[in-house]
């Protein structure tokens, strides 16, 4: 009985160990796949841009000027998951209506250096908003766009500054909270390094808010962007999508409810 009991100790703390070394591979799952090149994806307008960030990385990104200066911007922060070019089909409704559009892709991701952490991405979604800057546009008609895991970094940018919109689709509350539901029995807020708190820091965002989310969501529970929606200040709105999983929202066309909040 005492040995049977020790087996099961020692088998929760070795799964324990091994979770807690690959929690960045999971967090993280990095797609090194170089997209081909935006006039392939029927992305005439598009351009191939590199970005430096402040650490010393160069970030490749998709760039669209919009058709008039006033126009808005959407900064696209993808999710944890496969390169910018299967973004295409998204950036490419926000082009036809003469948007402009910087899709960035993360260290680590599309073939690009370095290694993703939650300090790191928030350096390369800043770093993609002075490049911005830099070209002249104005922060009041940049759009930050956040998919998923690039939530995390619209909701941090969106508290230092005001934009146009912040839109949030699919969001978490925070990284450990997913990881509770997956692995309920370990203490996952004690050791995770990644947090991206959205819950702590969503009432400090200081722009007009949209949150998109599928209710049949089987990767981030519908639960969590209802409870940050509830803690958002106005001006808000949130949009549901009763047949919607993680990955298909566009196929409801959320692009409509992205333009008509920015109208």
């Amino acid at each position: 009985m005492i040995k049977y009991i020790f087996s099961i100790i020692f088998l929760y703390i070795f799964i324990g160990i091994i979770l807690f070394f690959i929690q960045r591979k999971i967090t993280f799952n990095i797609s090194r796949k170089i997209p081909k090149n935006p006039s392939l994806y029927d992305l005439s307008n598009v351009k191939k841009v590199f970005i430096d960030t402040s650490d010393g990385i160069k970030l490749l990104a998709w760039y669209s000027k919009p058709s008039l200066m006033n126009y808005p911007v959407l900064v696209y922060f993808h999710g944890n998951s496969y390169d910018i070019g299967e973004r295409a089909y998204r950036i490419k409704r926000y082009i036809d209506r003469g948007w402009g559009v910087l899709l960035l892709s993360w260290r680590g991701y599309s073939g690009n250096e370095g290694k993703p952490t939650e300090k790191n991405l928030y350096i390369d979604g800043k770093s993609a908003l002075d490049w911005l800057n830099y070209k002249g546009h104005k922060d009041e008609t940049i759009v930050l766009y956040g998919e998923s895991l690039g939530t995390g970094v619209a909701v941090e940018i969106g508290t230092c500054k005001k934009y146009k919109s912040i839109i949030l689709e699919a969001p978490f509350t925070s990284i450990p909270d997913i990881a509770k539901l997956k692995y309920p029995i370990y203490p996952v807020k004690l050791f995770s390094l990644d947090k991206f708190d959205n819950y702590s820091k969503i009432d400090k965002i200081l722009s007009p808010l949209l949150i998109i989310h599928g209710k049949k969501d089987e990767v981030i529970p519908y639960a969590h962007s209802v409870k940050l929606f509830k803690k958002a200040k106005e001006r808000k709105k949130h949009v549901s999508i009763d047949e919607a999983i993680h990955n298909n929202l566009y196929d409801f066309n959320i692009d409509k409810e992205v333009i008509n909040f920015n109208l």
